[in-house]
C-alpha cells in the first residue's frame, strides 16, 4: 500500500493514510521522514497503535530516545496520580521547543491519544519556525542571525506560578540553562528560529529591548499561517520536527482525563 498524504494547511501538516501493516514495516520511513522535516507536523488519523507498535514504528524512523527513567513510553497527562512529574508538564501549555538545555535536542515527538478530556480543550497546536523565519523581512534577518538567547528551564516556571515557592524554583533551577543562537542553521542550509518559554533573554542586549523582541518574534511565528492546531481523536498518533517547530496544548482540567501516550526519536543535529 502506499501512502495517502493530504496537506492540512499551505504552510504546515500533512495528513498521512496508511494501514498498520504498511507502516510498521519500515518501507516508507525514508518517505515520511522526508515530509516530516518538509512539513513539521504529520497526522495518522485514528491508526490505532498500542504502546509496542508505537515503539516499533518509532524505531523504523530513526534511533529510539527511551525517557530518562529508561521507559519507552512517556504519559503525557496533567494528573498527578497517573504520572507523578505532571507538575513539571504545566509548561507544556505554552509555546516551546523541547530539550533546549540539551547540546543535542530530540529530532521529534511521536504522540498517540489514548483517553479524549471529559471537559474540553486539550488540543495541540504547533508552529513552523522554519517557515516563520523565511517570511521575515531582510532587515529582520540580519539583525537577529548573530544574536545568541540564554534558554532556561525555570523560566517557564513563572508562565504558570507567578510566585513560585524557593525549594521549587531551586528544583527548576537546577535543570540549568544554556547559550544558543536566535537562529539555527541547520545541516541542510535551512534556518529556523529558536524561541519560546525558555527563551529568558537575548545576550548582551538591553533588558526591555530583549524582552520586546522574543515576545515580537514569538507572535510572528504563532500567525495562523504558520500553525496547525490538532483536535485530538481516540487512536491518532501525530509526530513533529522538534528541530523546527514549536508546540504546545491548549487549556484542559488536570481531572478531565486527557491520556497521550509519548515516543521520542534521538536528536542528530546540535543547535549550534
Amino acid at each position: 500500500m502506499t501512502l495517502q498524504t493530504r496537506d492540512l494547511s499551505p504552510r504546515i501538516a500533512t495528513e498521512i493514510r496508511a494501514d498498520k501493516k504498511t507502516l510498521l514495516s519500515g518501507e516508507h520511513a525514508a518517505k515520511i521522514r522526508e515530509l516530516l522535516e518538509l512539513r513539521g507536523v504529520l497526522v495518522f488519523p485514528k491508526v490505532n497503535f498500542s504502546d509496542e507498535e508505537q515503539v516499533a514504528f518509532t524505531q523504523t524512523l530513526g534511533t529510539f530516545a527511551p525517557e530518562m527513567r529508561g521507559d519507552k513510553v512517556y504519559k503525557v497527562t496533567l494528573d498527578t496520580k497517573v504520572n507523578d512529574q505532571a507538575d513539571y508538564l504545566k509548561g507544556s501549555l505554552y509555546w516551546h521547543i523541547d530539550g533546549t538545555m540539551n547540546a543535542v535536542p530530540i529530532l521529534a515527538s511521536l504522540l498517540s491519544m489514548r483517553v479524549l478530556p471529559s471537559t474540553g480543550g486539550g488540543d495541540t497546536e504547533f508552529c513552523n519556525t522554519y517557515a516563520a523565519y523565511e517570511d521575515l523581512s531582510h532587515e529582520v534577518k540580519q539583525q537577529i542571525d548573530k544574536l545568541h538567547v540564554m534558554h532556561s528551564a525555570w523560566n517557564t516556571l513563572f508562565y504558570y506560578d507567578p510566585e513560585p515557592r524557593i525549594d521549587l524554583l531551586r528544583n527548576m533551577m537546577r535543570i540549568g540553562d544554556r547559550e544558543l543562537p536566535l537562529v539555527w542553521t541547520h545541516r541542510s542550509g535551512r534556518k529556523s528560529l529558536v524561541i519560546g518559554a525558555t527563551a529568558r533573554h537575548v545576550v548582551d542586549m538591553d533588558f526591555k529591548k530583549s524582552a520586546e523582541l522574543l515576545v515580537q518574534l514569538r507572535d510572528w511565528a504563532t500567525q495562523p499561517q504558520f500553525v496547525y492546531r490538532h483536535t485530538w481523536s481516540v487512536g491518532d498518533l501525530v509526530i513533529w520536527d522538534n528541530t523546527g517547530t514549536m508546540h504546545r496544548a491548549t487549556p484542559y482540567d488536570p481531572a478531565s482525563g486527557r491520556l497521550l501516550h509519548r515516543t521520542k526519536l534521538e536528536g542528530e543535529e546540535a543547535f549550534a
